[in-house]
């Protein structure tokens, strides 16, 4: 539900926050630091930075130690409804012009600070919940059988790792790996020749559960504290070698970038939608993973891009190159709420700070594809660059942007920030 702070017609002392990814309307949460200072809790609003620790005095009591923290974990831990008061009260300072003297001396330059991963990330999860994805690349293992009998009854997902999260930015060193090539008598050790990206969504939880105790379905939305932007880097070669049985390992695990902002669930009130009705024939959840308010309200309107930039582009001055375009809600099979209960369904405990990420999100238009493995449709039909380069998967240099956004009629547009990874050869 919406509430006072979606209210379009707020707007901020702060004029850059206008027009912006982060207008008062958005205020996510993230953690900066400048120079060797020490990490702390900042807002983002417009082109700054809000300094908590300095509005320390003009903010509850009760909330100042965990907000003091170098890492998020204890403050998502309190709940949504501890968020929306801080939320509530930052508008107050951010619209009132009497505080402005108070806090605007608190406000420092993004281009001044250095991003960090918002939480000390203890168990990272990894879901397939994309079925334009799933489908597209099952076709090109199993042209006759894409989706495997499961799919439409559980989300599948994996255990990824949680020690190779890091904030957007951080460089992709190109990983090695055992790899056999089709017509190989023998697997070989090197370099990955098909490093991809993954257009996903990550899902931070706040309020976790005890051992033993499931998430009711009616319940998992106020167990996710905000939205990220997700790019599960990959080795594609490595993976199709290494997969089976056990799914996903070293192809995967060498870096998975986050944007650095938490998007709080009632910044993202004014732009759900309904979940996309399931195809005549189409199995019913089963009933652990059925709620009617996450039928009406369980999809993510958000709009992703993808974009592409090679070093020989950046050296002429050409535009990045768009890769993908698409929604999230026209890609997720199940929703933000289905996965969290569904991870906690066996009595797994969740913890304030773990990450979920979706899977890649593609769209069912050749617009719209999550990773070069579907755009180029296994490495078969090359994309053409304006520099006049082709791209099956990633080359040394090549620097992949992840963008997100919100709009709809009557709300202010809201933005995610970006996701950006730059693929490097080992030293």
């Amino acid at each position: 539900m919406t509430d006072e702070t979606n209210d379009p017609g707020l707007t901020s002392w702060c004029e850059s926050a206008q027009a912006s990814d982060f207008p008062i309307q958005n205020l996510p949460l993230g953690i900066f630091s400048v120079g060797e200072r020490r990490r702390r809790a900042g807002v983002a609003i417009g082109d700054y930075v809000l300094d908590l620790a300095g509005i320390a005095d003009l903010i509850d009591e009760d909330w100042r130690d965990d907000l003091s923290q170098p890492v998020l974990n204890g403050w998502l831990a309190r709940g949504l409804d501890v968020q929306d008061a801080l939320r509530a009260r930052l508008v107050e300072l951010l619209s009132d012009a009497k505080y402005r003297d108070d806090v605007e001396p608190q406000l420092v330059g993004q281009s001044e600070v250095r991003m960090h991963v918002p939480c000390l990330v203890g168990d990272y999860t990894d879901f397939y919940v994309g079925i334009h994805h799933a489908t597209n690349v099952g076709k090109q293992f199993r042209p006759d059988n894409p989706l495997l009998p499961n799919y439409k009854h559980v989300p599948i997902g994996y255990h990824g790792r949680a020690s190779s999260v890091r904030a957007s930015g951080e460089p992709v060193i190109r990983p090695w790996g055992q790899r056999k090539l089709p017509d190989a008598d023998a697997p070989e050790y090197g370099p990955s020749r098909r490093v991809d990206y993954e257009l996903e969504l990550g899902i931070w939880i706040g309020e976790g559960n005890e051992l033993g105790q499931p998430i009711p379905i009616s319940e998992a939305s106020r167990h996710i504290a905000g939205y990220c932007l997700l790019n599960d880097w990959s080795a594609r070669d490595l993976q199709a070698w290494e997969y089976q049985p056990l799914g996903p390992f070293l192809a995967k695990n060498f870096l998975t970038s986050v944007s650095p902002w938490v998007v709080s669930p009632q910044a993202l009130a004014p732009f759900r939608n309904a979940m996309p009705a399931r195809p005549a024939g189409d199995p019913e959840p089963l009933p652990y993973l059925s709620d009617a308010c996450d039928r009406e309200s369980g999809g993510l309107g958000i709009e992703l891009e993808v974009t592409l930039t090679t070093d020989k582009m950046r050296q002429a001055g050409l535009a990045p190159h768009a890769l993908s375009r698409g929604s999230a809600d026209a890609a997720m099979y199940w929703s933000a709420a289905q996965i969290v209960a569904h991870h906690s369904s066996n009595g797994c405990n969740l913890q304030p700070g773990d990450l979920i990420g979706t899977g890649t999100l593609s769209t069912d238009s050749a617009e719209g594809l999550g990773s070069l493995l579907e755009i180029s449709r296994g490495g078969k039909q090359p994309i053409h660059l304006p520099s006049g380069e082709t791209r099956s998967f990633l080359e040394d240099g090549d620097e992949v942007t992840l963008k997100a956004w919100c709009e709809a009629d009557g709300a202010v547009r809201i933005g995610f920030g970006e996701c950006v990874g730059r693929v490097f050869a080992p030293a």
